[in-house]
């Protein structure tokens, strides 16, 4: 009898980790949910400004960034700023970003987009990450055109090549439709995104487009706000040979 009261106690302090382990996960998920109403650059002006300071983070990180030879071919750019991931056995995933295209005069004005999605499986921790995504080709441009769409599910979003390596710059540019890059806690590197949707983001796109389409926005038709300026020149910088 005494020994298993022992042993009970002796396993407390594990439950209680454990409890602890759990009660973090949930407040990071919890966060994760609230965060769009608060410091989360939300605002579209806010991710406007993320945005273009992410990736001028991102193309000059000291391991390479992205390579310019991949830039220099993309048809568009999609930049999530602080994309938010929590999970205990479910999981989830939520972000705002924005995506431009390239057209006659250069970058086109900012297509505002939404991130979101859940998966299941043996998973525990948050994550905040910047993520980068290339579109190489007009079948992953048209995409951008719908409502929503689904990585992985017709599309695919492939982790890119780091770095200045000539033959996996030739292989992604054969064979890559979206290539994805993320940046957390100082590590950057090619990522592989499945499942997540991608959606319009209606309500910041009315804000400064009226009822422009994505189409008229991402062709060129549309002029971009000021406030896009910081970006769309990190873009038009960085992509140039």
């Amino acid at each position: 009898m005494a020994s298993t009261f022992r042993s009970r106690l002796r396993q407390r302090p594990r439950r209680l980790a454990g409890l602890g382990v759990t009660a973090a996960v949930l407040a990071g998920m919890a966060a994760m949910a609230v965060a769009p109403r608060n410091a989360y650059a939300s605002e579209p002006g806010q991710r406007l400004k993320s945005a273009a300071q992410v990736f001028h983070a991102i193309m000059s990180a000291p391991d390479g960034g992205i390579p310019r030879g991949l830039l220099h071919h993309a048809r568009c750019v999609i930049v999530v700023p602080g994309m938010k991931r929590a999970g205990f056995i479910f999981g989830g995933n939520f972000g705002k970003g924005v995506v431009s295209c390239r057209n006659g005069n250069g970058w086109s004005a900012p297509l505002f987009l939404t991130f979101g999605g859940g998966s299941f499986g043996l998973q525990i921790g948050a994550q905040d990450a910047d993520i980068v995504m290339l579109i190489m080709d007009q079948r992953g441009e048209h995409y951008l055109l719908k409502d929503k769409f689904t990585l992985g599910g017709g599309i695919d979003a492939t982790a890119g090549p780091v770095g200045r390596s000539a033959s996996a710059e030739t292989d992604a540019l054969m064979h890559a439709e979206i290539l994805t890059y993320s940046r957390s806690r100082g590590l950057f590197g090619g990522i592989t995104l499945k499942g997540g949707v991608v959606k319009q983001d209606h309500g910041a796109n009315r804000h400064y487009y009226g009822s422009a389409t994505a189409h008229s926005i991402l062709s060129g038709a549309v002029g971009a706000p000021e406030q896009a300026r910081p970006l769309l020149s990190e873009l038009h910088d960085y992509s140039t040979e």
